[in-house]
Order: C-alpha cells, then structure tokens, then sequence
C-alpha cells in the first residue's frame, strides 16, 4: 500500500469516528500523531463490527463473516475496504495478537445471539471482550507491554462499557437486549423479562444504575494510575477519554437516572472543559496492592507475550509535548471545530 493510499484510507476512518463515536474522537485529538492514527483505524474497525451487529438482521453468519474480515486483516489480505486495509497494517505494525481481536468477535457473537448476564462477574466476561480488548489493543499502541498496565488499561475499557450500559439502556432494550445484571433487578423488585418486553422508567433502576455507575467509577480510578505511567505524550488523551466517559455517567444521574427515555450526552462545551482539565496532569491517590481482575486476565495474557517492535522502543518518550501557547491555540482550534459539526448534525448535514 503506497503512502498516498494509505492517506485516504485513514481520512475514511476518521470520517466514520467523527460521525460514530464523538466521544473518542475528541479525546483523540489529544493523542500524538503516531498514537491517533492507528487508534482511529482501530475503533472504525470497532464501530463498523458493532453497527453489523447492533444491526436487526445480525445473526450468526454476520459475526462468522466478521471474524474471516479479522483472520484476513492478520493475515495481511484485508478484504477490500479502506478500515480492513487500516486495521491489517495496524496489526502487522504494533505485533496485535489476533487473540484480542476474536476476544472482540466473541463478544459481538453474544449480542447476536442474546445472552444474558445474571451476575456482576458475567456481565464483565461480555465487557472484557467488547471493551477491555479496545483497552488492551490502545495500550499496545503506546509501547504498554508491563502486566499491571496492561491490566489497568483493560479496567478502563470496563469502566467505559459500564457507563455506555448505563447511558444506553432504553436504546438496548428496544432492541431487545439488556446488559444489567438481571439478579440486581429481581433484588429491586423489577422482573427482567416483563420490563424489556415494555421498558419504561421506574424508580426502582435508580439504585441500580447508581451501583452499576460506582462501580465504573471505581475501575476509572483503576486506570488512572496506569495513564500516568503511559508515556508523556500520550497521556492526555486518555486523560480526556477517561474524563469525558465519566461525565456520561454523571449525566446519567443528572437527568434523574433516566437513561430509558432519554440519553446522556456531553456537549461541545463541556468537551472542551474536559480536554482542557486533561492537559495537564493529576497525579491518582495511592492505592492499596493492586489485583487484576480475572475476567481480563486471557487479555493479560496476550498484551504481555507480544513482542514490542523495535523502532517502537523508546519512541514515544521522545515525541514533545505541546507548549502553553500551542495547547491554547489548539483549544480554541477544537472548540470551532466540535461547534461546527454541532452546527452541520443540527442543519442535517
């Protein structure tokens, strides 16, 4: 693939983000340039599988074709599309393991085959695959190759996929679909099944929806202590991702935990407050011994028997940071553009 192409076929990928998934790609926009792009191609490949999937029609031999996109991609014969090409250089250019991409595959298989979780620890084995993956393959990206940090950047994919659960939850279930934990339910007085066959608000979820909101909160504090230990450059965009997720949780609380009829959303504003605060570093509380959750343990695994490219090593430690005056003129830069798409989605542009 010429220099040239693989241009375009990163402008398609950044199309589909700007579109898609907002929240990431604000934060991205914080990352280094080495960092951004194959992140970019990374979840336009995400996004693009979730969509097949959150798709009616998805079934079985939609995630079967799916996973023949994935063995294609690793194997360097990405089928024909601007995010294949992007995800197989990708892979070949930071040593991904093919095992965290089928971990992600997985994942989706269960969407489209509707299972259910009862449990705390079930619903993370769904979330370690959709989400801890995406957090595994972006640690990867940034030269992480150490257990703990590894670990600690799949607590930020849980705590992510946590919050989406909590924003999206009347959009999942007139889908069909309900990620809570049914056992959580039934203590609340609430039968699974007869609320997703009419699902309404009711207070009832509100302790639910707390628990569920704490525990992400308390996975976010998990992971900062890994983002300080990411390479300068790097940090204040996963700072942004991290802060921008956890004001959806917020918003979850502030429209009376209503996320059934309505949906939390953070605007370009509040954005722009986010990535600024993430500028500049807040060094986590320390904690006590750190223990990795099993649930990502298989994920672990993969991250740290990968090998680091060689002209990975060192690499990102030397990329220079922004100056005072370059991080104001890219906040105002930001803020034009975020207002500007507002704008064009507001016109139906």
């Amino acid at each position: 693939m010429s220099e040239h192409d693989a241009a375009q076929d990163m402008a398609a990928c950044r199309r589909l983000l700007r579109d898609g998934s907002r929240s990431f790609f604000a934060a991205s926009l914080l990352l280094p340039r080495a960092v951004r792009e194959p992140a970019c191609a990374l979840y336009a490949f995400c996004r693009i599988a979730d969509d097949l999937v959150d798709d009616s029609a998805a079934d079985e031999a939609t995630v079967a074709a799916l996973r023949r996109r994935v063995d294609a991609a690793c194997a360097g014969r990405p089928q024909d599309d601007p995010v294949d090409r992007m995800l197989s250089r990708v892979v070949v250019q930071f040593s991904i393991p093919p095992a965290l991409l089928h971990a992600l595959i997985e994942g989706f298989a269960w969407d489209a085959r509707g299972r259910q979780y009862e449990t705390l620890a079930e619903l993370y084995e769904y979330c370690a695959r959709v989400a801890a993956t995406v957090g595994a393959m972006m640690a990867m990206l940034m030269g992480v190759r150490d257990r703990e940090q590894a670990a600690r950047a799949c607590d930020l994919g849980l705590a992510m996929q946590l919050t989406n659960i909590a924003r999206d939850i009347g959009e999942d279930a007139r889908r069909g679909r309900l990620y809570l934990p049914r056992g959580w339910l039934r203590v609340a007085g609430i039968d699974p099944d007869a609320w997703l066959a009419q699902p309404v608000f009711d207070a009832r979820l509100v302790p639910v929806l707390d628990r569920l909101l704490s525990i992400a909160d308390l996975l976010y504090a998990r992971a900062a202590v890994g983002i300080e230990q990411l390479p300068p450059a790097c940090r204040p965009g996963i700072r942004a991702a991290r802060a921008i997720y956890r004001d959806i949780g917020r918003g979850v609380v502030a429209n009376g935990h209503d996320s059934v009829s309505q949906r939390s959303v953070v605007s370009s504003w509040r954005k722009t407050v986010l990535l600024a605060g993430s500028l500049s570093a807040t060094l986590p509380p320390a904690h006590a011994r750190y223990n990795e959750l099993e649930e990502v343990s298989m994920l672990v695994d993969a991250v740290t028997a990968a090998p680091l490219p060689q002209a990975l090593r060192g690499r990102l430690d030397r990329l220079p940071s922004r100056t005072p005056r370059q991080r104001l003129e890219w906040l105002i830069d930001l803020f034009e553009r975020l207002e500007r798409q507002d704008r064009a989605r507001a016109q139906g542009g």
